[in-house]
């Protein structure tokens, strides 16, 4: 249900999770040159730096975006904790002891943590297609394992440590779920700082060696793209259509990045590789044809956050009419009705 003015939210939130891929999946391989012979926590502190840089200039007026409460403060720390300190570190590790191409192909896993937690925690649905395509990625990782064991107990440890760093930001997709009505530049500066903090503080009491001045660059800029502004667009998807299906969209970062592996002269190729690749392909495609709507009910409630007046959902009065995207508390009466959605803001009963 959606007003005419406005962008259907499967192809608006779909565009924005591919927008978040396509930087975050970059950056996988740069991360991977720039970081030889940088410690992994010094590694997440400049990414995180870089985040927290960008994140200062992309915060919005409370007339426009609901701010964030201290009712929060937990969740963001278990978020900087997950997503900003476990997940960066074990993929900066896992990259300096096994391929690019394997790494960016193991992140695919991220969308099936992420859509599992989403169900669990959520509710959102998961029906036999979505179960397919996770069965599918799962598959496409297993091959992808065997044939990092093929070439050595330190490729396979760095492939374990990629899954680790796909877990930790499965877990911070799932709780990044309930600050996805903030203003995400808040939430991205937020978690970023903390993330420095930790990751920097780690760095400075494993006395880990102080990059020269390019490689620190370098990983500031990929921490501004591919880590600040892409989790920016990422919190807008998920806002947009939920965590299972962002996440699903965002499965496609691995492959971008192994694109990009291959451009910047990596040669890491096998058999295994190609079938690993195109199996999580494959299950990346089964997650984004799937689709829902039956009848279902919105119970009256009462909340704060971005939103206009041509997507069906808000027939609010004002005097006068705001312009465009606004925010403020606002009130929704009960109805019950039967069209065809996704598990956004509104849409978080059960099934």
């Amino acid at each position: 249900m959606r007003g005419h003015g406005s962008l259907n939210p499967v192809v608006r939130g779909g565009l924005l999770a591919l927008l978040a891929a396509a930087l975050f999946g970059l950056s996988t391989p740069f991360v991977q040159k720039w970081g030889q012979g940088v410690g992994p926590f010094t590694t997440a502190a400049l990414l995180y730096g870089g985040s927290a840089l960008v994140a200062a200039f992309m915060r919005k007026p409370k007339e426009r975006e609901a701010q964030l409460q201290r009712t929060d403060a937990r969740r963001l720390l278990a978020m900087a904790m997950f997503g900003a300190v476990i997940g960066p570190v074990a993929l900066a590790w896992g990259l300096q002891h096994t391929s690019g191409v394997s790494a960016s192909l193991m992140l695919s896993h991220e969308a099936v943590f992420t859509a599992l937690l989403a169900w669990r925690l959520y509710g959102e649905t998961v029906d036999k297609r979505v179960v397919m395509a996770m069965g599918t990625l799962l598959a496409g990782g297993v091959i992808l394992a065997l044939d990092q064991g093929f070439q050595g107990g330190v490729q396979l440890m760095g492939l374990l440590a990629v899954m680790a760093a796909t877990v930790a930001w499965g877990i911070d997709n799932t709780l990044s779920r309930g600050v996805a009505d903030r203003d995400p530049g808040q939430v991205v500066l937020a978690k970023s700082v903390l993330g420095l903090l930790a990751t920097g503080s780690v760095a400075w009491l494993n006395a880990e060696t102080r990059p020269a001045w390019m490689p620190c660059a370098m990983l500031l800029a990929i921490g501004a793209s591919g880590y600040g502004l892409s989790l920016r667009f990422y919190l807008l998807a998920q806002r947009t259509f939920g965590a299972a299906r962002t996440g699903s969209v965002f499965a496609f970062a691995p492959f971008i990045g192994a694109v990009a592996a291959f451009a910047l002269g990596e040669r890491a190729v096998s058999p295994y590789l190609v079938l690993g690749g195109l199996l999580m392909l494959a299950g990346v495609v089964l997650h984004l044809a799937e689709s829902h709507g039956h009848e279902h009910t919105h119970e009256g409630t009462e909340h704060e956050h971005a939103h206009r007046h041509d997507d069906g959902h808000h027939d609010h009065v004002h005097d006068p009419v705001p312009v465009g995207q606004h925010s403020h508390r606002h009130a929704h009466r009960p109805v019950t009705h039967a069209h065809a959605h996704v598990p956004d803001i509104h849409h978080t009963h059960r099934h």
